[in-house]
């Protein structure tokens, strides 16, 4: 793909800016790591039993940890080293949390954690097929972020989705006790969310989805323990679903959502588990467009 800046009617070509070294990326990562990937930082540079993790992260929507590693070398290979990491904070809890309470001045314990959600997070310039091909399960708790900078001071960032057929690693870590530690790990897929529903609150679900993805190109579904996630750069809105109603999240912050009909309640100041200020609960299609035009307003 060929890049251009357009200046009026006229085109310059832009060039990529390689990053000549992984602590140039991570740096960059580091200083804006809640837009690139809605992470907090805990620390750069966090060595554990004499492995150093290049950045450790913090999610407050899976309230779990995050391992990032930044690689140049295409040869290397991600399934293992992954699974090293992720091994590393199973068996090494204990530290993982003082680092954070330290770290961010928090009091939180080991049992506060949601560690089935553990992930390890791999960023390059780009990935070979193999590597690509290796972490190709929809169940296996590494993600591949590719990053370019180019010469006009843009950057891409591109998480790589799994593909369509992509199969279970469990197969796998039945047969190989080296990634046994995958049994401890839990990556959460829409059908595990939508089992809490009944068949009219699914069928509902099917709307709501199908409108928000045509809402714009690139829309992400991400699902974790409590909710499926609809994201762009942010999450634009977020569903639990139950037997009787869906709960849904819109992204907004409080005071910014234009709701005539006040059907949207406030929930900043109250506990609850999507992102979003606004709570909209449904049991049925009747104000579907409308709703839709609340969700509009995150984009």
């Amino acid at each position: 793909m060929q890049l251009y800046q357009l200046q009026n009617t006229a085109l310059t070509e832009v060039h990529e800016n390689a990053f000549k070294l992984e602590r140039e990326m991570q740096a960059v990562f580091e200083q804006n790591l809640q837009l690139l990937m809605g992470l907090t930082l805990v620390k750069g540079e966090f060595t554990i039993k004499n492995k150093r993790i290049d950045t450790l992260a913090y999610s407050a929507e899976m309230n779990a940890f995050v391992i990032i590693e930044y690689k140049r070398d295409k040869n290397s290979s991600v399934f293992d080293q992954g699974i090293t990491y992720l091994k590393l904070m199973i068996e090494n809890k204990a530290d993982f949390v003082i680092e954070y309470n330290e770290r961010l001045g928090k009091a939180i314990k080991r049992d506060d954690i949601d560690w089935d959600q553990s992930r390890v997070a791999f960023v390059s310039t780009s990935f070979n097929d193999n590597q690509i091909q290796t972490a190709d399960f929809r169940d296996f708790a590494i993600d591949l972020w590719e990053v370019q900078r180019y010469s006009n001071n843009t950057l891409s960032v591109n998480k790589i989705k799994k593909s369509k057929t992509a199969e279970s690693i469990k197969a796998i870590s039945k047969q190989n006790p080296d990634v046994k530690i995958l049994d401890q790990i839990k990556v959460y897929t829409e059908d595990d969310l939508l089992v809490a529903g009944s068949d009219e609150t699914r069928e509902l679900y099917d709307k709501f989805k199908d409108g928000i993805l045509n809402l714009a190109d690139d829309i992400q579904i991400i699902a974790n323990k409590q909710y499926i996630a609809f994201r762009k750069a942010r999450n634009i809105v977020c569903m639990n679903i139950q037997k009787k109603q869906i709960r849904m999240w819109i992204g907004a912050k409080a005071g910014t959502l234009d709701d005539a009909k006040g059907i949207a309640i406030d929930v900043s100041n109250t506990r609850h588990w999507g992102t979003g200020d606004y709570e909209v609960n449904v049991n049925s299609d009747k104000d579907l467009e409308y709703i839709m035009s609340l969700i509009k307003q995150v984009l």
